[in-house]
């Protein structure tokens, strides 16, 4: 092989191996920012990013309506009073998104 041909082969693999290198790997399984399935220990202390707003919606989307009083305690968990079923109930949503009726 003369001299050209062989500088061109090894330029050519050094691009293949870095091109190769630099993919990065696929992660097998993504973490939701928020569970979709409920904690049986709900609702759960720690600090909640969910606003006002985005909280009430949360509710709502659990089946209440008529949400009111809603605050976020000192333990990161919005609570309010709600109706369900046409009955007046206390609700509550922690930082994981469970949605909870008060016991």
């Amino acid at each position: 092989m003369n001299k050209i041909t062989t500088i061109s082969i090894g330029l050519l693999l050094s691009a293949t191996a870095a091109f190769a290198q630099s993919e990065t790997p696929k992660p097998s399984q993504t973490t939701p920012a928020v569970n979709t399935e409920q904690n049986p220990a709900a609702p759960v202390a720690g600090k909640n990013s969910f606003t006002e707003d985005q909280a009430k919606a949360r509710i709502e989307e659990a089946g209440y309506k008529e949400v009111t009083g809603l605050k976020l305690d000192s333990q990161g968990v919005w609570r309010a009073t709600a109706k369900k079923d046409g009955k007046d109930a206390g609700v509550s949503l922690d930082f994981q998104g469970n949605v909870t009726m008060a016991k």
